[in-house]
């Protein structure tokens, strides 16, 4: 189970210059329970597989200062087991059934999937109700679920070249707001909680009103309505004050420096610029920003830094989409011999470009390919139409953006691009770090 994806992987996931597909309308229909959950139901019987998911509306930023971590432990703990399903079953029963099963963890949510043979859609509905009604929270499986964590953090973030990059590029980048800490957390804070924190924590955020289940796929939505009442319908409302953070970060007016020594061959450079919350007019200008400077083999950073100076291995930017405002990444490995403040210098004239030279209408029609294409390949499997659904309901109250959302890009001009680049791409507004070899210190 991963807590998020790392930096490179996620601006890896594009392609560059792939036509455009049509979408079709996703249909769908939502109802809430009298507890509180919201439940979103998509039918397609093209092929005999269902996704059962199920969004808690809380990650690492519902978290206390001296408590980081809670969000993501539960991602694990929610795997323990519950009062009908024995301690170590969870996974082999989806396992035996056909089923796959797996969960993540963000700054702003928990999301849990199990993508079952569509027979099986009743087992899915029980198992998940089971671990939000009967989770087992006790000594055994938190102590097993600490060890577990803990050795998460060492193989995935301490102990891994540039593995701490995005804790120490968020610590660096907010001063104020919870997201200055990351999913994974702290293992001291982790260490300390004791067994009825977990459980405090737990019967305020694991609730029906603070939950989404959506189900996408070879389903009756009739029947499937009355499976959902039998398993989720008896479950209480939550009656805790659900945590929302109101902080605002200050905003920025002047550029921070630092430098990070880490078990690395190669110097990086880290450029991370505050920027508006997703949803926002200027996100989707900004996401398609980052197209144009790093999205493929012909993006403006690997043609000219990698490419043609020679400069960086790989050269890529990428707007962390929050729910709060978030950052705006830009990220380089430098080629053995390279100068980190040669890349910098090569980056910030690439940004320069962007900020001066308006896009010529071929580079422009292929930005608008490639995110429309990339916005119809992420609703092409039930699984990703599920959790599309969920997050649009969470984030915006509106499910339907999964078949309009296209539109908010699709609105962005030339001149917008220019103008999120001359706003939120400036030195004031950014933190940069340096990430330089040990032997080097």
């Amino acid at each position: 189970m991963s807590s998020f994806r790392t930096l490179i992987a996620v601006v890896l996931l594009f392609t560059a210059g792939a036509p455009a597909m049509a979408q079709t309308k996703i249909d769908f229909t939502e109802f809430d329970l009298p507890n509180g959950l919201h439940v979103i139901l998509h039918q397609d019987n093209s092929t005999p597989i269902v996704a059962v998911t199920i969004s808690y509306h809380v990650g690492s930023k519902n978290e206390s200062p001296d408590r980081t971590g809670f969000a993501h432990f539960f991602e694990h703990l929610m795997f323990e087991g519950s009062v009908n399903i024995p301690r170590g079953q969870f996974d082999k029963i989806a396992m035996n059934a056909g089923g796959q099963i797996n969960a993540n963890t963000s700054w702003d949510r928990t999301f849990y999937y199990i993508l079952l043979p569509s027979n099986q859609l009743e087992l899915g509905l029980w198992m998940e109700s089971e671990r939000l009604l009967h989770l087992r929270i006790d000594s055994t499986g938190v102590e097993t679920q600490r060890r577990v964590v803990k050795e998460e953090r060492k193989q995935s973030y301490d102990n891994r070249p540039y593995g701490s990059l995005i804790e120490k590029t968020f610590s660096t980048a907010y001063k104020v707001h919870p997201y200055r800490w990351t999913p994974i957390g702290s293992a001291q804070y982790i260490d300390e909680a004791r067994l009825e924190e977990f459980i405090e924590f737990h019967s305020r955020f694991y609730v029906p009103n603070n939950a989404i289940l959506s189900i996408a796929g070879d389903i009756d939505p009739v029947a499937t309505r009355e499976l959902v009442a039998k398993y989720f319908g008896d479950i209480p409302r939550g009656t805790k004050e659900i945590y929302r953070p109101d902080i605002v970060e200050p905003k920025q007016t002047a550029e921070v420096r630092d430098t990070v020594y880490d078990n690395i061959q190669l110097p990086a450079v880290v450029q991370a610029y505050h920027m508006p919350a997703m949803g926002t007019p200027d996100y989707y200008a900004l996401s398609m920003l980052t197209t144009l400077l790093s999205d493929g083999e012909s993006s403006r950073f690997n043609k000219t830094i990698v490419d043609q100076q020679q400069k960086a291995l790989y050269v890529g930017s990428f707007p962390i989409p929050l729910e709060d405002p978030g950052l705006f990444l830009v990220f380089g490995i430098v080629s053995m011999g390279v100068d980190p403040a040669d890349l910098e210098s090569s980056i910030n004239e690439e940004i320069k470009k962007a900020q001066t030279i308006e896009l010529t209408d071929r580079e422009f029609e292929k930005l608008r390919n490639k995110i429309e294409n990339d916005f119809v390949s992420r609703n092409s499997t039930v699984a990703g139409i599920a959790e599309s659904l969920s997050d649009y309901k969470m984030y915006f109250g509106d499910a339907n953006l999964i078949n309009t959302e296209i539109d908010k890009y699709m609105k962005v001009t030339k001149a917008d691009i220019m103008r999120v680049a001359n706003q939120y791409l400036i030195r004031d507004n950014r933190a940069v770090l340096y990430y330089l070899p040990k032997q080097s210190q």
